[in-house]
């Protein structure tokens, strides 16, 4: 069956009409005279067969009809513009999701270094905070993302390696960790700072460390990233959480101390996925096998790991 829809040009001039409340700044972004924008708007009128602005002294208002109206078109609108950015997209362009703290800590340096090995492949980064790593491969513009993920479970139409597990292992300042052996005590009386608003990385490595009893939870500053808490404990306020891989970097140069060298295995990992049958195959693996070989060449601190 045909659809019954009015004509683009005139929902495209509604929108933005309605977005500018305003003929004149509509016409302005269109580029069309403010005639045109009114003609368009009378034909959407006569195709509902409603009023769908109405003056409010020298404002244009909203109808009933035209509130009902607007979520869709302006939905329909970012969907269309969406599908034609997936399709007019820079074959040389991969476009890459990935957490706000793995970017910072980890990812932001390697992928340096693969533009510099593949310099006909440009790597689009977006960094996003996450409570729950997620990306929608049908509403958002990338082409793969890294997320933290528990067992790799993830759309069947969707590809994905692990690149490396997250390992949960107590980060201070330096001058912390140096100032003597850290016991129970120490654990006791320190500041814990929590990256986490629900307090969970401490909570796991403790019940781990079999210190869960032992060691209160209650306060201590919260934040909403790993990477927060890990500038706040390299500037001394307190004893944070970090993963592992992570912090590597800085604590064989000395940016981070390890006051209690045990890692414990959160139970996620961190998966670079992508949708299958995505353009740019060829690219997407070159960044996987570039990604796994630079896991594969860390030095990680020579801690003891402990599974949960």
């Amino acid at each position: 069956m045909a659809r019954r829809l009015p004509p683009l040009y005139a929902l495209r001039a509604f929108e933005a009409a309605a977005r500018h409340a305003s003929f004149t700044r509509a016409a302005e972004e269109l580029a069309i005279t403010q005639s045109a924008v009114s003609r368009h708007i009378r034909t959407l009128e006569e195709h509902f067969a409603c009023r769908l602005f109405e003056r409010a002294g020298r404002h244009l208002r909203l109808s009933e009809s035209a509130r009902l109206l607007l979520p869709g078109v302006r939905d329909g609108f970012d969907a269309l513009e969406r599908a034609c950015t997936a399709l007019s997209a820079d074959d040389a362009t991969l476009r890459l999701k990935a957490p706000s703290t793995l970017t910072m800590r980890w990812l932001l340096a390697r992928l340096s270094r693969f533009r510099l090995h593949n310099p006909g492949i440009e790597v689009q980064l977006t960094s996003a905070w996450m409570d729950v790593d997620r990306v929608d491969f049908q509403q958002e513009p990338f082409d793969c993302a890294v997320l933290l993920n528990a067992g790799g479970s993830f759309p069947a139409e969707w590809e994905s390696v692990e690149l490396f597990a997250e390992w949960l292992i107590p980060v201070c300042a330096p001058e912390a960790a140096a100032s003597g052996a850290w016991d129970l005590a120490r654990l006791q009386a320190a500041e814990l700072l929590h990256p986490t608003p629900d307090r969970r990385d401490w909570r796991r490595w403790l019940q781990a460390m079999g210190l869960e009893e032992q060691v209160p939870l209650r306060g201590g500053q919260v934040f909403d990233t790993l990477e927060l808490g890990i500038v706040a404990a390299e500037r001394g306020y307190g004893v944070s959480i970090g993963d592992l891989v992570m912090i590597a970097e800085d604590a064989e140069q000395g940016r981070l101390g390890l006051p209690l060298p045990s890692a414990v295995a959160s139970g996620e990992s961190y998966h670079l996925v992508w949708p299958k049958g995505r353009r740019g195959e060829e690219r997407l693996r070159r960044l996987r096998d570039f990604l796994l070989a630079e896991v594969e060449q860390m030095h990680l601190p020579g801690v003891e790991r402990v599974g949960i």
